[in-house]
This record gives C-alpha cells, structure tokens and sequence, in this order.
C-alpha cells in the first residue's frame, strides 16, 4: 500500500512530459530541424514512390509491384533515419546530463524519463513525416498530372483514374511509419537516460 502511494506521488502526468519535450525542442530548435529534415526527406522519398506506383496502376502503366530496387533504396533511406534519430537523441542525453539527474533526485521515475524522450522524438517524426509524405504525394500528382494532360484526354482520364482513397492510405501510412521509426530510434537513448544515476549526472561537467 505505502509502495502504491508513493508511485502515485511521484509519477508525472503525461500532460507535463508533454510539456517538458515541447520546451527542449524549442531550446534545441536547430538540431530538432536537422533531425526532422531527415525524416522529411526519408519519408517524402517513400511517399512519392508509392504514389507513383498507386498512380501508374490507376492508369494501367506499370504493374501493383514495386520494382526491388527501389524497395531498397527506401529501406536504406529509411534506415539511415533511423541511425539519425538515434544519434540526435543521445547527443540530446548527454546534454542534458544534468537535467535528467535533477527531475531523477526529484523522484521522477524512470517511466516518465523514456516517456519524455519517446514523446519529443515521436514529435519530430509526426511533423517530419506528415511534411514528408504531403510533400512527395503532392510532388507525384503534379508531375503525373501535367505529363497526362499533354496527351489528348489525358487529363480527363488521369482525374478519373485518381484515387483518392489510395492516396488517403499513402499519407497515413506514411505518418504512421515515420512516428513509428522515430520511436525505434529514441527507445535505446531513453532506457539510457533513465537508467542513469542521478548521483552521477549531476557530478557531470559538460
């Protein structure tokens, strides 16, 4: 009963981690940018290969399969995200040395510690991925859209074809995705920070 009361004090809302990441990327505005332009343009990249294909199928030029190569390219673009968040993460550990062993001193569990880091990168990948992903399908529907309207009703025909349904699965898949990668690329980071000792994070001289 004593163990239960004192979880109940000394958790945080999740209101208030929310808080906390809002704040840090805002102090580490730039290197936040740095990290979200990657997961823009690896998601971008994504989308407007499978808008691309979702089109080309709508309009009988290429077959439902997407051509291996370009499976891998997206794979490794998005593996290289995922390296780029964890290494922005753990840049952000360190730096925060001393932040993280005074809300640990505090009694901040070690829940809401990976809490805060998931949640800041979780932002940058659903801000990154959703300029990302409107940005490669709406890049892909002007170029198919201006390339069919110089043939003789193709224009007619490309806005008949178009789906808007595929399009709709596209984007929330690739928000999806780019929030799920940024999470994988924050978990090691954040069990990091919170196995952390608080006695030893506040001797830190950064």
């Amino acid at each position: 009963m004593a163990h239960e009361k004192q979880e109940r004090q000394i958790h945080m809302p999740l209101s208030e981690a929310f808080k906390i990441a809002i704040r840090s990327l805002r102090i580490r505005f730039w290197r936040a940018m740095i990290t979200t332009l990657g997961i823009m343009l690896a998601i971008a990249f994504l989308a407007s290969i499978l808008t691309s294909n979702a089109i080309s199928v709508n309009l009988k030029l290429a077959r439902e399969e997407i051509p291996a190569q370009r499976v891998w390219v997206v794979i490794m673009s998005l593996l290289v995200c995922v390296v780029g968040i964890t290494n922005s993460m753990l840049m952000a550990v360190t730096e925060r040395y001393k932040e993280i062993g005074t809300m640990k001193c505090l009694g901040a569990l070690d829940r809401f510690i990976i809490e805060l880091f998931l949640l800041e990168s979780s932002l940058q990948g659903f801000i990154g991925s959703l300029i990302g992903t409107l940005g490669g399908v709406i890049t892909m529907i002007i170029m198919y859209a201006s390339k069919e309207g110089g043939k003789v009703g193709g224009a007619l025909q490309f806005f008949k074809s178009f789906s808007l349904t595929d399009i709709g699965w596209i984007i929330l898949a690739c928000v999806g995705i780019g929030v799920a990668l940024s999470g994988i690329g924050a978990l090691y980071p954040s069990y990091r920070a919170a196995k952390m000792v608080p006695a030893d994070a506040m001797r830190v001289e950064l």
